[in-house]
């Protein structure tokens, strides 16, 4: 799925494409991606204007004159500016300047309109890039849980999904199941520097591709040539030469050093 670093690559690419532009015409054609009646949902959009396009967590945000246009790209979503659409192609949006199309080939994405803004973004927790370190320090220490789990919880953090969590966890040389709650400050400090690098390593290199994820091109990413753990199971480490594994934790795969990742 899409994590923050991918999502954020697809905002920025929407931002200058869309900002300030109309929507003329809008066909949902999946309902398993957009809830209720399609035609009425185009309708809904037709003729707003975008004022902006944000990113919250793993979802996308088209603040519209009149409402929101939630899109979240589940583990096949992909949004392509003036694509061509498909066999696998669930929504396609023509503005002012070009046409944006949604392909899904699982359909586990979701794309809907709101008066409001929609519940699932507003029950999202701080940014990982946003939030202090004292907030961070703070939230760990009020949860007793296991890391790993615990940054893949959205509520916490919105944002981080498995890829960066296992890359986070190796730079910050923590176990997946350290007890949250019995972090030291150093050993905090060093996982929120740990997490914001990664994080910023990743949109530089405009996300990770492992499977379907594209940008607004179609292009792959190319922060899977920098994983560090994740998915390289039985490779060695290129901190101490171990051999990194792979377990499940919370029904997780994880991958980590037992060498240098000791709780």
């Amino acid at each position: 799925m899409p994590e923050l670093p991918e999502v954020e690559t697809v905002v920025q690419s929407l931002t200058p494409l869309l900002t300030g532009h109309v929507i003329r015409s809008a066909t949902f054609s999946s309902r398993h991606v957009t809830r209720g009646d399609l035609a009425s949902a185009g309708r809904a959009i037709e003729g707003a204007t975008v004022n902006r396009v944000e990113r919250r967590g793993k979802h996308i945000l088209l603040h519209l004159d009149r409402g929101f246009l939630h899109i979240h790209l589940g583990m096949t979503g992909a949004m392509l500016w003036n694509g061509i659409p498909g066999p696998h192609t669930r929504a396609v949006i023509q503005f002012d300047n070009g046409t944006l199309v949604y392909n899904d080939i699982r359909q586990f994405g979701r794309m809907n309109f709101y008066s409001s803004l929609p519940s699932s973004v507003a029950a999202l927790g701080p940014e990982p890039l946003q939030i202090s370190f004292e907030e961070f320090w703070a939230r760990l220490h009020a949860r007793r849980a296991h890391i790993k789990p615990l940054l893949l919880n959205q509520g916490f953090m919105g944002g981080l999904g498995n890829i960066y969590v296992d890359e986070s966890l190796f730079a910050a040389q923590l176990h997946p199941k350290a007890r949250a709650d019995r972090l030291s400050r150093s050993r905090a400090s060093k996982l929120f520097e740990a997490i914001q690098t990664v994080l910023r390593r990743a949109i530089e290199n405009r996300g990770s591709s492992i499977s379907d994820y594209v940008d607004t091109n179609g292009a792959k990413g190319g922060f899977q040539h920098l994983h560090q753990v994740y998915g390289k199971a039985g490779s060695k480490c290129v901190r101490c030469g171990g051999v990194i594994r792979r377990t499940v934790i919370a029904q997780r795969g994880t991958h980590f050093c037992p060498k240098c990742q000791r709780i």
